[in-house]
């Protein structure tokens, strides 16, 4: 676990990422909020604090009396969403920087490409 975020998020993620991964199927069941709690040692209220993120996201749905399953399409979603934050947190601020520096496009690519090859 990550100190410097709060554990009902670090779940959340953690079940975002198996969803992305495929680990976690469109339509299949998810562990319950006691599994994650007992995996992790942590209070189950908190557990159930970061599966109700994905509820309120439309990410998971409950079925009454049966548990948490992952919603038709949450991975595109899912996937959707990481990419806007990566062009918001990752290349916006790498492209402002490149041109501070006065990189080209062309050099900037350049950059990445051989970033990409080692």
């Amino acid at each position: 676990m990550d100190e410097s975020r709060p554990i009902f998020v670090q779940i959340a993620e953690q079940i975002e990422n198996d969803i992305i991964a495929g680990i976690l199927p469109e339509e299949g069941q998810v562990p319950s909020t006691n599994e994650f709690a007992a995996f992790h040692r942590i209070n189950p209220a908190t557990a159930g604090k970061g599966v109700n993120l994905l509820v309120d996201d439309g990410v998971l749905y409950k079925k009454r009396g049966i548990g948490m399953f992952v919603a038709a399409g949450a991975r595109d979603r899912l996937v959707a969403k990481r990419r806007d934050q990566f062009q918001s947190e990752y290349v916006r601020p790498l492209v402002t920087e490149a041109g501070k520096l006065g990189i080209s496009e062309t050099q900037l690519v350049e950059m990445i490409r051989q970033e990409g090859a080692e």
